[in-house]
């Protein structure tokens, strides 16, 4: 905890009373008279117990010093950015260290998961279970941290320069991972130096003929589109699919810009980073050749979302321009990022969150690299290890409305007596724009009907994504049985159906799926919207035939 809070000091007084705790209790654990007291009938098996619980957690505390001494007395500030670089010798010499210490924690929790509680005193059974589910925490924790830690030098430009794509999503226009890509940057990292190299617009690039190929399954769910414009390679929420299918748009149309990886994010982790840096000063707005009006100047966490997705139409009214705000945006606050000043806990709080709450994406073309990032919240890939339901939107609208539609998803449990589980999955939508939105909003956020919908009526794809081995089963809108699209994405049963709302207007669509196989309750991946995840995902419910 102490860590976290950026207090290294006493993180290394809170460690200092520990190893000599646990030293001690490991002293007198593994005593021969204690020892001798495991071999006795009945109760033998706690006392051998206790042995194992301190001989555990001395090694781990044992572990954890080695990480302070990486630390060291200036704390997390040795791994954030410094004039646009980060130095790559503390990273270095951290990883092999968080290997020790992940092996050593995963020895730990398997030495206590091979204690059978069940035989145990209750003073003991359950001190023991909380620490076992405590280490296994701790375990993927460090998993994470030194599978991460082993490939950040090199991605950093350690072992070569490297060049990232960054695309800068636009929630207003909703896409299945977060909102249109119109804004492009590249990152480059050369040992560790990070600094933006070039910018577009996915509008400039326009229409690649003939579009890039990707696998039928996802071709027949979204169409050519996915290949055809970078604004729609990420209509799949598969998001290596749409990395890799806009990495090869980028290079098509800049032959001498070689791209290494790609990276997403939107306006609500700039919101989270800006708690990190505080307020950004826009320096890179002088050189837009547009007037950007009543726009502010300065963007905190609190007005970045408002103003780049919604006041930013209001004041440019050239699609592009708009793009190229969006750039400088992400520009400004990259550098403020990386100019020291920036608080490391907060910032590490703003990434994790983000990625958490699946708006920051990333995917490398280096097959080791991809790996510990397919594993992780980073990944953005619809093969998970845990059964999982995904509900995704699109845009149907052909514009920015999305700012003003509210959503809420839920999974409903139905048991039935038939032998098969069953489990919906419900989306609400309501458009919450003014009802003169036709005429109060300009034509870029309404689509002035140019796509056939009605101004200030927002249109939706709504995708339902089922677990592996599960079955489709219905669809409904508002109570009704509706028809709908089914489909296959890999080995998941894909459903869809579009749905369409004037100002004030709200709508439920639900999709059912079954299973012969029991399972535990599913984890609920969204799109994520300008809400916040608790306010879209509501808490699971179950039927009246459902076990409490």
């Amino acid at each position: 905890m102490a860590i976290a809070e950026g207090d290294i000091d006493k993180a290394t007084v809170s460690l200092e009373q520990m190893s000599a705790h646990t030293a001690e209790a490991r002293s007198a654990g593994t005593d021969p008279l204690w020892r001798a007291a495991a071999m006795l009938p009945l109760f033998g098996q706690n006392f051998a117990a206790i042995t194992d619980v301190t001989v555990s957690a001395d090694a781990v505390v044992a572990a954890a010093a080695p990480l302070m001494d990486s630390i060291g007395p200036g704390g997390l500030n040795a791994f954030v950015p410094k004039d646009g670089k980060i130095a790559l010798q503390p990273l270095q010499e951290l990883a092999p260290k968080l290997t020790r210490a992940s092996a050593t924690v995963s020895a730990a929790h398997e030495s206590l998961e091979q204690i059978d509680e069940n035989q145990l005193l209750p003073q003991l059974s359950e001190p023991l279970v909380q620490a076992t589910s405590a280490l296994e925490v701790l375990q993927g924790a460090l998993n994470g941290a030194a599978s991460a830690a082993g490939i950040l030098p090199a991605m950093l430009g350690g072992e070569g320069d490297r060049n990232y794509l960054v695309l800068v999503q636009n929630n207003a226009e909703v896409r299945a991972t977060g909102g249109i890509p119109g804004a492009l940057v590249v990152l480059q990292t050369s040992d560790g130096q990070i600094e933006f190299t070039d910018h577009d617009s996915a509008t400039d690039l326009g229409r690649f003929k003939p579009p890039f190929e990707v696998d039928e399954e996802q071709e027949r769910i979204y169409t050519t589109r996915l290949g055809g414009y970078m604004q729609n390679v990420n209509l799949t929420p598969d998001f290596p699919t749409a990395a890799s299918t806009a990495q090869a748009m980028w290079e098509k149309e800049n032959p001498q810009s070689k791209i290494d990886g790609v990276i997403a994010l939107d306006a609500v982790v700039l919101s989270h980073l800006l708690v990190a840096t505080g307020p950004v000063e826009l320096s890179s707005l002088d050189s837009l050749p547009v007037d950007t009006g009543k726009l502010p100047t300065t963007l905190s966490s609190e007005n970045v979302v408002q103003t780049l997705l919604s006041d930013v139409y209001r004041e440019i009214k050239e699609p592009q321009m708009q793009d190229a705000y969006f750039a400088a945006v992400a520009s400004d606050i990259f550098s403020a990022l990386t100019d020291g000043s920036t608080d490391p806990v907060k910032m590490f709080n703003a990434v994790k969150k983000s990625s958490e709450d699946q708006r920051l994406f990333a995917w490398s073309e280096y097959e080791n690299e991809q790996a510990v990032i397919g594993a992780s919240t980073l990944g953005g890939s619809i093969v998970t290890e845990e059964p999982t339901v995904g509900v995704y939107f699109n845009d149907g609208t052909g514009a920015k409305m999305d700012y003003y539609v509210e959503r809420e998803v839920q999974l409903i449990e139905r048991c039935q007596p038939d032998g098969y589980y069953r489990y919906a999955v419900q989306a609400k939508l309501t458009n919450k724009a003014p009802e003169d939105a036709a005429d109060s909003l300009p034509d870029y956020v309404t689509g002035g009907g140019h796509f056939g919908v009605s101004p200030g009526t927002v249109r939706t794809n709504v995708y339902a994504y089922g677990p592996t081995e599960w079955l489709l089963e219905s669809a409904s809108v508002d109570g009704e049985t509706a028809p709908f699209g089914s489909y296959r994405h890999g080995e998941s049963p894909v459903a869809g159906q579009t749905v369409s709302l004037s100002p004030g207007e709200s709508t439920t669509v639900e999709f059912e799926f079954s299973t012969l196989y029991e399972t535990g309750e599913p984890q609920l991946r969204v799109t994520p919207t300008i809400q916040t995840r608790s306010e879209v995902l509501l808490p699971t419910v179950s039927g009246p035939n459902c076990a409490s």
